[in-house]
């Protein structure tokens, strides 16, 4: 059985050689904006739906 160090030696591996050694940073990148994007959409639904379930509070 694999370890997990194990794994992710061979996903960067299989990483380098699909994609290049090159792309590898810009791949990064673009992953860490999304994932940043991700939750700025996460923290701004919760406040939306925090301030529904305090609208809806009100009208009952």
């Amino acid at each position: 059985m694999l370890g997990s160090t194990e794994i992710i030696v061979l996903v960067v591996v299989i990483g380098v050689l699909i994609f290049g050694a090159k792309k590898i940073p810009e791949l990064a990148k673009t992953f860490g904006k999304a994932k940043g994007e991700f939750e700025k959409g996460k923290i701004e639904a919760d406040k939306e739906l925090k301030e529904f379930k305090e609208e809806k509070s009100k009208s009952d």
